[in-house]
């Protein structure tokens, strides 16, 4: 083995651990990481997310702060490079990559894509090779076409990169009237291949973050993996104006959303085929063994779960809610060398990814490393003002969504006790599993001020973006993704 471990992190994108086969699910969305966790990997029963949505809880990830240590929720926010593991790691002779659809890590600036040599963001258009207006940053911002056709006529391949702005603008503006093959986003086989082509590459250690998208609305699996939806689940899908707040504003009956979780295991089962071919080549390579491999999400997602402390509101998709749904998380990690399999029943939190990378490098391999001494904790922040926008078209009270919510989790003897707090409304909740979560108690304030009393806001966040800024292209795939 190396004296420097490599790293990859994996994180499958609004994936929870209770739709996966390895934490018990009923349909068998994960063959493969059910094998893997069994033989020669660490799976952790009880990991948590610390936030509920993409920025927050990927800047927590990269950074080792809680969500309100860094005070990252939006395009308007920018993290400090140097928090970030990766900026460490790549000034450590590291080199470092980001290989991903998702915008916040690699055309967003909120600071997460600064630690990165190498970014490979959002591939879906015609011709990859050429200039791809998801990528396209004018200094004017958003509906600078002209500046996109001088770039693409003067480019070594301009008729390519013109077929590229066509598609990206019927993808943006006439998604509803293309073939299913060109409405869904890139599947996640283009970025493993991405990434084992930079790796095979690289002479020294090298670290980097994998972000599939699959498992992200919509939910699109290639028919192969789409095992348990079929044509009448996507046919539904598509008839939905918005995942989220078609639902939250009573529009549509909450079994259409839950039907269309079926869509969503199959997409999970096209990530874990991934994942297979993934591994399997890192270990034909003879790099696996050298490596800290870590496979999370950095949220979950609701199909209808009732929320444990809004009365009569309802989790859809992710963003504000506190439930488990959504923090409930996968973690499976592979130490470096590691040959016997482990499971953790303990609360762990991915906070912790930059501690145990270093504690790896340092030699430590403790397969409890994403267990903090003391409590776990997540936050939930409230609707930013691009999405109550978005959302006060469907519904007209937006206050259940506006407050900050936050949860304490502590290991209880049985499994997880929760405690989880919205406004002056508290619960506490029994997790035992990943399948098995429910409320016991309307308290548990007390455990939660405790808990968040020493937590305050770090220097580490300067202004970001305006989402006027944005490109065309970023601004229409953060809409599509429900962000603004």
């Amino acid at each position: 083995m190396s004296d420097e471990p490599n790293v990859l992190l994996v994180i499958l994108d609004s994936v929870r651990a209770q739709n996966l086969s390895a934490y018990g699910h009923v349909n068998e969305t994960t063959p493969f990481l059910d094998s893997f966790a069994t033989e020669r990997a660490t799976l952790y029963e009880q990991a948590r997310s610390p936030g509920a949505r993409s920025v927050t809880s990927h800047a927590s990830i990269f950074s080792g702060l809680h969500v309100e240590e860094h005070g990252i929720v939006s395009a308007g926010h920018r993290l400090d490079p140097s928090a970030s593991i990766f900026t460490q790691l790549r000034e450590d002779g590291y080199s470092t990559g980001v290989f991903t659809e998702n915008d916040w890590l690699t055309a967003v600036d909120v600071g997460l894509r600064d630690g990165f040599d190498k970014i490979v963001g959002a591939r879906n258009v015609p011709f990859p090779g050429a200039v791809n207006p998801h990528e396209f940053v004018s200094n004017e911002g958003r509906g600078q076409y002209m500046e996109f056709l001088k770039l693409a006529l003067g480019s070594d391949a301009p008729l390519r990169s013109l077929a590229n702005g066509v598609a990206t603008k019927l993808q943006s503006d006439y998604k509803r009237f293309l073939p299913d093959s060109v409405r869904a986003s890139t599947p996640a086989d283009v970025y493993v291949d991405s990434l084992l082509d930079w790796t095979d590459h690289q002479d020294g250690p090298w670290a980097a973050c994998l972000n599939l998208m699959d498992a992200h609305i919509p939910y699109e699996p290639m028919p192969e993996y789409d095992q348990w939806g079929g044509s009448e689940a996507s046919s539904l899908q598509a008839s939905f104006e918005d995942q989220k707040w078609d639902f939250n504003g009573g529009h549509r009956p909450w079994w259409q959303k839950k039907a269309v979780e079926s869509l969503y295991d199959g997409a999970i089962r096209q990530m874990d085929a991934e994942l297979e071919r993934l591994i399997s080549a890192l270990e034909q390579r003879g790099e696996l063994d050298d490596t800290l491999l870590v496979i999370t999400s950095d949220h979950g997602e609701g199909f209808g779960e009732r929320s444990d402390v809004r009365p009569g509101v309802r989790v859809a998709e992710h963003g504000v809610a506190i439930h488990d749904c959504l923090l409930h998380v996968p973690l499976i990690v592979r130490y470096p060398g590691q040959t016997e399999s482990h499971r953790v029943d303990r609360p762990a939190s991915l906070v912790e990814f930059p501690r145990v990378v270093d504690r790896v490098r340092d030699g430590d391999q403790q397969t409890d490393g994403f267990c903090p001494d003391g409590p776990v904790i997540a936050t939930a922040v409230g609707l930013d003002e691009p999405l109550q926008e978005r959302a006060s078209a469907y519904v007209e009270d937006l206050s259940p969504w506006t407050a900050t919510s936050r949860a304490v989790f502590e290991d209880d003897g049985e499994g997880v006790r929760k405690y989880c707090t919205n406004r002056d409304r508290a619960a506490t909740v029994a997790s035992r599993d990943a399948q098995t979560s429910y409320k016991i108690a309307d308290d548990g304030a007390e455990h939660v001020d405790r808990a968040f009393e020493s937590i305050a806001e770090l220097d580490v966040k300067t202004a970001g973006e305006d989402f006027d800024d944005l490109d065309d292209g970023t601004y229409q795939r953060l809409e599509d993704l429900g962000y603004v």
